[in-house]
């Protein structure tokens, strides 16, 4: 889209009050809403809804039934604790901190000649370590100093007691040698001379992913709660035909089997999907012919219609640990809800907490593209983050024109505070929106032949960046 385009491009297009244009993901997108009803309910879920949920809940514990939950807080803690050692000891690497050392983030980052996609995650180290007091900024000058070094032999200590924290948590003992070596080979890694899916998935296993994905406490009790919801939409249809569920970015498939369990025999047409063709194989020799099972590949990044996916054509859309790598999470919600048919629902399984375990290894797959010129132009615009908490997806939810239904597990649950949250919403079906196609239309009459449409996306509300300078949050 040109950037010569100005505001007077886009005002006054027939029943839009507001809009956004998003750049990227192939295809500019235009996201516009329409004069806000006199008065929106609040009432929360209909009945129906508030028993689904409480059953996802309900099921979300059995899953987990067995576990001391009261332990977990200081397990995961051990893993924070490893993964401060670990950051301070590669930051004490570039000798800018020894002796009255004072470096900026700038010569940090050249010192460890970190590749430009990877400079967010340590600037979250400095973050990290600031809060944690185990190094300090002069706010003034924007230099840092007094990093705490620890002893080579308590960080060596703190990794080999990894085995126990993990094993607690549920993670297999691939997970345990996953974390490890990505601590290892850190430099490396943020040097972009080795790559992380190397560690992840040796010779092309995916048992340290699904250790993560699927067997860890947080995970198993997400996994069967969104399960439960999914399920239940099969007992709330009357239509004879098949549920019609797409799950985006797949992956793994963590969540997958526990859904396909809680089916049972229900028919189904279900749309395994992923942007790798390597989970799509994986899949396929992991749950064979299930009936039903299909396998596509697609883009959460791209308008799902030029991917040949139909409007309306889905009951539920799932997305379990992928939709925080959108862009911009208003603009993929709004193309997801697209795809559902009026009262659908969408399922997402969310880290709404930020883990210093996973700044030394996880979130190294969560940076941009090599070569990508933008990262997230949403709300996390000029942030250094990636996960959006559950008070955020609600908002995200509710304005691309979902009634959002409680987040899961509940905050006063004892796993509210592992970060991992069902975050679900039915689509709404009580607010009028402009006509796509009508604002299509008065759009090509403004737009030089030359220039490409943008994808159009109605919204019930536009989000924009409330910090857009962008403080590390």
């Amino acid at each position: 889209m040109n950037d010569a385009l100005t505001d007077k491009t886009f005002t006054g297009l027939p029943g839009v009050t507001d809009w956004q244009l998003v750049r990227g993901g192939g295809q500019d997108t235009l996201l516009v809403t329409g004069p806000p009803p006199a008065a929106r309910a609040s009432s929360g879920p209909g009945r129906d809804d508030a028993r689904a949920t409480g059953r996802a809940a309900d099921t979300g514990d059995a899953a987990v039934r067995g576990t001391d939950l009261a332990v977990l807080p200081a397990l995961m803690r051990q893993l924070d604790e490893t993964a401060l050692l670990t950051m301070a000891r590669v930051l004490d690497r570039t000798r800018l901190f020894r002796g009255d050392g004072q470096p900026r983030t700038d010569e940090i980052l050249e010192a460890l000649a970190v590749a430009p996609r990877h400079a967010w995650i340590v600037r979250r180290w400095l973050h990290t370590l600031t809060a944690e007091a185990r190094l300090h900024l002069d706010a003034a000058t924007g230099r840092y100093h007094s990093l705490a070094v620890p002893d080579r032999r308590d960080h060596a200590r703190a990794l080999r007691e990894l085995d126990g924290a993990c094993t607690g948590l549920g993670y297999p003992a691939s997970m345990t040698r996953f974390f490890r070596a990505a601590a290892e080979r850190l430099p490396l890694l943020l040097q972009d001379r080795t790559s992380l899916q190397e560690v992840l998935f040796p010779d092309g296993q995916t048992n340290t992913a699904q250790g993560n994905y699927r067997d860890s406490v947080p995970s198993r009790w997400a996994n069967h709660a969104a399960a439960s919801l999914i399920a239940g939409e099969s007992r709330r249809r009357t239509a004879p035909t098949p549920l019609r569920v797409l799950e985006a970015g797949a992956g793994v498939g963590g969540t997958t089997g526990t859904v396909l369990e809680a089916l049972g025999d229900t028919p189904v047409d279900y749309l395994f999907t992923d942007v790798s063709p390597f989970f799509l194989r994986t899949a396929r020799d992991v749950f064979g012919d299930h009936p039903g099972l299909r396998h596509a590949l697609f883009d959460i990044q791209t308008d799902p219609l030029e991917q040949g996916l139909e409007p309306e054509s889905q009951d539920v859309v799932l997305a379990a640990n992928v939709l925080h790598n959108a862009r911009h999470a208003g603009r993929c919600l709004a193309a997801l809800r697209e795809l559902l048919a009026p009262g659908g629902l969408l399922v997402l399984v969310e880290s709404c907490q930020e883990h210093y375990q996973a700044l030394t290894s996880m979130y190294l797959l969560m940076s941009p593209a090599p070569g990508e010129q933008e990262w997230f132009t949403d709300l996390r615009a000029g942030q250094d983050r990636v996960f959006l908490t559950a008070g955020e997806w609600a908002r995200q939810l509710d304005a691309a024109g979902f009634d959002p239904l409680p987040v899961l597990p509940h905050e006063e649950h004892p796993l509210a505070a592992a970060g991992q949250r069902v975050i679900s919403g039915r689509v709404r079906s009580h607010r009028a929106r402009p006509d796509p196609g009508r604002v299509r239309a008065a759009l090509a009459g403004r737009l030089p032949p030359a220039l490409p449409l943008p994808r159009i996306h109605t919204v019930d509300d536009i989000i924009r960046p409330a910090n857009p300078t962008g403080a590390p949050c």
